[in-house]
């Protein structure tokens, strides 16, 4: 689009007078000069209708006049005094040029925009999934503006040129990024394998080791928190599934018992891992739109011109309400965590109750006497038996908590027809003895 216009007119004095239009975008003005006929040769005036008019300097001669008019939609930008033959390009010219004012505001805001971008991405020193975002989502603004034609084609040329730069520098840091990624993968991944292949060596040696199932426990919660891709990931996850498999198989052909892998503890843990990864990566956010937040306060205090102060305020709220948002759920989070690290401290304690109660067991009866087998023995079926209804309780308990009277009368049936069991079966013992000796 031009912003130069060249037509002949006549002066308030009726004399005619070559005059040329210049708008200038930035300042929304519009230069008026005017040259009587008696110094607008016919050399001087094809230059400027040839030359000046496409862009190219021209020298004015002495006698010329300068008005400087402010563009409006309203009033014509053409002095009072001034009289032209062809009005219509005069106002085609308004309109066009008042258009070309406003996108030219719009691609000022944008070129403010890309500077602040560019800062941000000059102050990295790695690779920024989120800034690689930014600069998508800033691009498709920019093509939007260009399909609606509201901002110019070189305007949008030469804002994609800014962005392919830093595009470009993005790129080049993912890569690093990536053989760094695929480096500490590998070294993740060797380290993880020749472990399990200890552990394997473990339990088909000692089978009854307790510690086996707490080194995996460690080993499933630094595997969460390792560094892998997704291939070494799962392959990981498949040995480390198959380990558990194993220690529970190896461990209930030893004991005639049940693994303790799916414990309240475990279960409460897991859920733990899982809430600390989460508020990991919420603060990872919040603490980026506080950069941002920041950022943007900085600059707001150096920001010329009202529609700048307007773009820089509206994305000030924005991203100070996203921030707030955030803060609140990392609260309510951490509030659940303390909750769960509580309820996380009171499954070990138990468990470790009962862990006790179960050794001190099982020394009594190395130490008890031949004849009191049988009661040993029945004692040890009921103590498995409360011990799997303690189980069914503690799931209970974290699945259902509001049927848990349900489930405490449950276990007291359950505890008080095992009582008769062992009476009964006690009895018919003594009555055996008894008739035994009564024979000899």
């Amino acid at each position: 689009m031009k912003t130069k216009l060249v037509l002949w007119g006549t002066d308030a004095e009726n004399e005619k007078v070559l005059i040329g239009l210049e708008l200038r975008p930035d300042a929304n003005k519009v230069d008026v000069y005017t040259f009587p006929k008696a110094i607008a040769t016919e050399e001087f005036t094809n230059k400027m209708m040839e030359e000046w008019r496409n862009g190219t300097e021209v020298a004015f001669p002495e006698g010329h006049q300068h008005i400087e008019r402010e563009l409006t939609i309203a009033d014509s930008i053409l002095p009072e005094h001034l009289k032209v033959d062809k009005g219509d390009l005069i106002q085609r010219a308004q309109t066009e040029w008042h258009f070309l004012v406003l996108s030219t505001k719009l691609n000022e805001a944008y070129r403010a925009e890309l500077e602040e971008l560019k800062e941000k991405v000059d102050k990295l020193s790695s690779y920024d999934a989120g800034m690689w975002d930014t600069l998508k989502n800033f691009w498709d603004k920019v093509q939007k503006q260009v399909q609606e034609r509201n901002l110019f084609r070189e305007h949008a040329d030469a804002l994609r040129d800014g962005i392919n730069t830093m595009f470009v520098k993005l790129k080049d840091m993912r890569t690093s990024l990536n053989n760094e990624f695929e480096t500490k993968s590998a070294e993740a991944h060797n380290s993880f394998m020749a472990m399990l292949d200890a552990i394997e060596e473990r339990i088909k040696s000692n089978p009854k080791s307790a510690a086996i199932f707490e080194d995996l426990k460690q080993m499933q919660a630094d595997y969460r928190a390792a560094v892998m891709t997704r291939d070494h990931r799962n392959q990981v996850w498949e040995r480390l599934d198959s380990a558990f498999k194993m220690a529970k198989g190896e461990r209930n052909a030893a004991n005639g018992g049940s693994s303790d892998f799916s414990s309240a503890s475990a279960r409460i843990q897991n859920r733990l891992d899982g809430l600390n990864a989460a508020i990991q990566k919420m603060q990872v956010s919040a603490n980026r739109d506080k950069e941002e937040l920041d950022f943007q306060q900085k600059k707001i205090s150096s920001t010329e011109g009202q529609l700048e102060a307007q773009i820089r305020q509206a994305k000030l709220r924005m991203v100070t309400e996203r921030y707030e948002s955030k803060k609140a759920k990392l609260d309510e989070m951490m509030a659940t965590k303390a909750e769960v690290e509580k309820s996380l401290a009171a499954a070990l304690e138990k468990e470790a109750k009962r862990s006790s109660a179960k050794t001190e067991k099982t020394e009594a009866v190395a130490t008890s006497k031949p004849s009191e087998g049988i009661r040993e023995k029945v004692s040890d079926m009921v103590e498995s038996t409360v011990e799997a209804t303690e189980n069914v309780v503690d799931s209970l308990e974290n699945a259902m908590e509001d049927a848990i009277d349900t489930v405490q009368a449950v276990a007291e049936v359950a505890a008080e027809k095992i009582e008769n069991f062992v009476e009964n079966l006690t009895a018919h013992h003594e009555d055996t003895e008894k008739k035994e000796e009564e024979k000899s």
